[in-house]
Parts: C-alpha cells; sequence; structure tokens
C-alpha cells in the first residue's frame, strides 16, 4: 500500500452570509479585503493577501450568533495586529477579546463581524 503524504495547498473559508451586499462592505471597508465576484450571483469570494473567504447568500441560514463556539470560524495572523486592532476599533466593530499578549506567544484580539462570524486576529510575539 501506497502511503504518499499529501499537501494542503492553499486553504479557503466558506461562510454563509445573511446579507451578501453588506457583508461584503464589511470585510472590504473593516478588514482590507477587495471582492471578486465569482461567476454566481449569491456568492462572492474576499481576498486579501493570502486570504481567501467565499462567502455565500444564504437568507435562512441560523445567524452565526446563535452558534455560540462554533461561530469563529478563522485565526489571521498578521504582520502588525497593533495596526490592525487600530483599524477595526475605528470602524466601532464589536471586539469579543481584548487585544493582549498571550502566553502561547501571540498577540491577538477576538472580533465579530457584520453577520456575526467571530474571527481572531494576532501576530507572533518576537
Amino acid at each position: 500500500m501506497n502511503k504518499t503524504k499529501t499537501m494542503i495547498q492553499r486553504s479557503i473559508f466558506v461562510l454563509a452570509v445573511l446579507d451578501l451586499e453588506v457583508s461584503s462592505r464589511f470585510y472590504q471597508d473593516v478588514l482590507g479585503f477587495s471582492i471578486q465576484e465569482i461567476g454566481d450571483p449569491g456568492w462572492r469570494m474576499y481576498v486579501r493577501d493570502d486570504c481567501r473567504i467565499m462567502a455565500g447568500h444564504c437568507p435562512d441560514a441560523t445567524p452565526p450568533a446563535e452558534l455560540g463556539d462554533h461561530s469563529y470560524f478563522g485565526y489571521f495572523v498578521v504582520s502588525d495586529v497593533e495596526a490592525e486592532y487600530q483599524k477595526v476599533v475605528s470602524h466601532n466593530v464589536e471586539i469579543v477579546k481584548p487585544l493582549r499578549s498571550e502566553p502561547w506567544e501571540m498577540r491577538e484580539f477576538g472580533l465579530r463581524t457584520v453577520d456575526g462570524h467571530r474571527i481572531m486576529i494576532g501576530q507572533d510575539i518576537d
């Protein structure tokens, strides 16, 4: 039996959003993603650097805020967490975890998106 190990070449998050227009504006204006059409009017790709998020318009989906801990979908490691934090705060986004240094050698904070999903954003502590 051949046990060749395959590699994950990239990852893409896939999210159900209640309002695709509102979500797209949030990811563009607050988090700095570009918004790309992908050939289906119910879907968009949010792109920033090597991060990709496919957002699908799902108005009947369970709102993420009702999912409890399962509303976390990603941890973005950035080069300047202080700048990211200031940008998010300047847009009056809900902070679910204040910016702080953690024993696992990350300086991080958590936010809730306009859709109700939660994201952690952190930077390696040198």
